[in-house]
């Protein structure tokens, strides 16, 4: 199985230290994959750019000085983060077709891109980091319009 995690890095992530909140969800999640000898993979995507910050590989023991340096600002670019995503999940279906490949989105979906669910993933979570106080609830649409799964990321630090 492998777990290609989208990380959003953008300004909006740092209202509420929500990115901060995100690093720690991540760092759960990869411990799972590790328990699990899963593979991981992870992109990143602030400003104007989406950026592999590591390419598939088996998940192994983190820490949070792995992730500190992961730093945010910018604008949403949510398509070229997708874009990335599926190039990533599309590499790793050729290497090995009969792998599970699950993409996990870490978002407060404040961007107004509705890209495709990207190709090569079979199963699909998006993490709702949305706390401002008009909810825009786009999390939860990409989720319906991937055929995804939506989960606030309260359920996932219970």
């Amino acid at each position: 199985m492998l777990h290609c995690f989208v990380l959003d890095c953008s300004a909006s992530m740092l209202h509420g230290r929500q990115l901060a909140q995100a690093k720690g969800v991540l760092l759960r999640l990869l411990q799972r994959a590790y328990q699990a000898r899963a593979e991981v993979a992870l992109v990143c995507f602030a400003g104007s750019h989406a950026e592999v910050r590591l390419q598939p590989a088996r998940a192994r023991p983190w820490s949070e000085a792995w992730v500190r340096p992961i730093a945010g600002g910018g604008g949403t670019p949510l398509a070229l983060g997708m874009q990335r995503a599926g190039e990533v999940l599309a590499g790793a279906a050729r290497r090995r077709p009969a792998q599970q490949r699950w993409l996990w989105l870490l978002s407060d979906g404040r961007s107004a891109e509705q890209p495709a669910r990207p190709r090569g993933a079979d199963a699909v979570m998006v993490v709702d980091f949305e706390q401002q106080t008009v909810a825009l609830g786009r999390c939860r649409e990409l989720a319906a319009a991937w055929d995804g799964e939506w989960v606030a990321v309260e359920a996932l630090l219970k």
